[in-house]
């Protein structure tokens, strides 16, 4: 027996039929609407002004927003941090993470 499946697009803000399924992008977040004819050109009649005076972006996928550098309050020289941990009587690998209680002492004795 043959089947036919019937697939409807729903505008998602008024629940009627759909045209056109929109794709856009805010805050490094990227968003995507099914809606009617109407209401699409109502989004991007809304969004017009801001892209007018907007610049575009690369089409790569967006970078996450971590900051740079080393953590605030905290050294990036872990040689110098694991020396002082083995002078002051703590057991440190020679690599990898760095205990917390390690770092935090390396901090108080050093600020």
């Amino acid at each position: 027996m043959a089947q036919k499946v019937n697939i409807i697009l729903v505008d998602d803000l008024d629940g009627g039929s759909a045209d056109e399924n929109v794709k856009f992008g805010l805050d490094g977040t990227n968003y995507e609407i099914d809606l009617s004819a109407a209401n699409a050109a109502e989004l991007r009649s809304s969004l017009e002004r801001f892209i007018a005076a907007a610049r575009k972006a690369s089409g790569g996928r967006a970078a996450a927003r971590t900051p740079k550098g080393p953590a605030a309050g905290r050294s990036n020289d872990s040689a110098q941090i694991r020396q002082w941990a083995r002078d002051n009587g703590y057991t440190v690998n020679s690599r990898g993470r760095i205990q917390a209680e390690i770092q935090e002492a390396y901090q108080k004795a050093n600020s």
